[in-house]
């Protein structure tokens, strides 16, 4: 598991970017590069890591569930994800 540190830090950073998205693409749209390169580094869309929703884990994410791959395996052998199953023939 991710430190508690690691995963409020990159919540932080998604609300930022969510907050300046706006602006962003009308700077962008403008032309305006260097009113962008004041806006605040974490506001860039490029600084954001997936992460899992559960743990913090940066390795093995599953991008349609939005959780690593282990929490996912959990989740799915407990029957806690509609529609998956465990395969079998």
């Amino acid at each position: 598991m991710a430190k508690e540190s690691v995963k409020a830090r990159q919540l932080k950073r998604e609300k930022l970017v969510a907050r300046y998205a706006a602006k962003r693409e009308a700077l962008k749209a403008a032309g305006d590069w260097d009113a962008i390169q004041k806006l605040p580094r974490n506001a860039s869309p490029v600084r954001l890591k997936n992460r899992c929703k559960l743990t913090g884990r940066p390795k093995g994410y599953m991008r349609d569930f939005g959780i690593c791959r282990n929490q996912f395996r959990e989740l799915a052998n407990m029957g806690k994800i509609p529609g998956i199953t465990k395969s079998s023939w």
